[in-house]
């Protein structure tokens, strides 16, 4: 029997809410994997679609936390070949398994996201599964879909890597610090007419996990943020620069929207509001001057 577009919502909230539990977790490995928070939410994204399609295929839910991780390497492998993200094979040799050691690594638990590019993919999901996320050995080789062995010498490499090496370089910002001062600058001053304005006939908005709009549905979207205390200030999130949310005059953000522009419009913004858990994650920092 076909469903009904009302029938797929509903079945679609219920499977959200099943793994609501999960998905910061998943987000926490996706960001590392990345080295971006965005891009790593854009990871779990793929990952509940794919799971939300072969659940509707399946009599029964298969073990929730490991079948949801391994889908999320997988979407994680293929979102790192097909953006060219630092995926290398991995080359881990057996005699490194001289220098396992069964706890974790602290240093690999406080490392920044980006340090973890300079791994090979297999190292990289092995310290993070393994030492940031609290994984078994066992859990760690299932998501991986290789051998405990193999997993031991990932991590012996992988923690090594990272305790002789330095965060890689941060990427140059997207938009230029001027466009985005404006836009914030016009948001905090409750000048809607005035951000209104900025935003281009065909601009696309993504309420994250939430809804899509474009064009004139587009500026609805600020009716919300006329009723709420919300400021906004631009930072540096992954290397690039973004509005980062603070409501009620919080002295952390509790969220980011990323706004992109085209010929000094608005051409797409997508705001973080529904998954406030990239906030967790975030390392903010102050824009560069000039």
């Amino acid at each position: 029997m076909t469903k009904t577009p009302a029938t797929l919502v509903e079945a679609r909230e219920q499977f959200l809410a099943l793994v609501a539990a999960v998905r910061p977790e998943l987000h926490r490995y996706a960001a590392r994997l990345t080295g971006s928070v965005i891009d790593g939410e854009d990871i779990v994204q793929d990952t509940l679609a794919r799971a939300f399609y072969a659940l509707s295929l399946s009599p029964e839910v298969p073990p929730l936390r490991p079948w949801l991780f391994r889908i999320a390497h997988n979407a994680a492998l293929d979102f790192l070949k097909s953006h060219g993200k630092k995926y290398t094979e991995p080359s881990d040799e057996l005699e490194d398994l001289a220098g396992f050691d069964e706890g974790p690594e602290p240093a690999t638990v406080r490392a920044a996201l980006a340090s973890f590019l300079l791994l090979p993919v297999a190292q990289r999901s092995a310290v993070i599964l393994k030492d940031v996320l609290g994984h078994s050995l066992e859990e760690t080789a299932e998501t991986m879909g290789t051998t405990i062995m193999a997993v031991k010498a990932a991590l012996v490499r992988g923690r090594r890597r990272l305790a002789e090496t330095g965060e890689e370089g941060a990427r140059l910002p997207a938009n230029t610090r001027a466009e985005l001062d404006r836009y914030a600058t016009l948001f905090n001053a409750r000048d809607w007419e005035g951000v209104r304005a900025l935003v281009s006939d065909d601009c696309r908005l993504d309420l994250v996990s939430k809804s899509q709009r474009r064009g004139k549905q587009v500026r609805m979207y600020f009716e919300r943020y006329e009723k709420e205390n919300v400021a906004l200030r631009v930072v540096r999130l992954d290397g690039e620069l973004v509005l980062a949310a603070y409501p009620g005059g919080a002295e952390r953000p509790a969220y980011f929207i990323v706004v992109e522009f085209e010929a000094g419009s608005v051409a797409s913004i997508r705001d973080f509001r529904y998954v406030p858990y990239i906030a967790a994650e975030a390392e903010v920092q102050d824009p560069p001057h000039g």
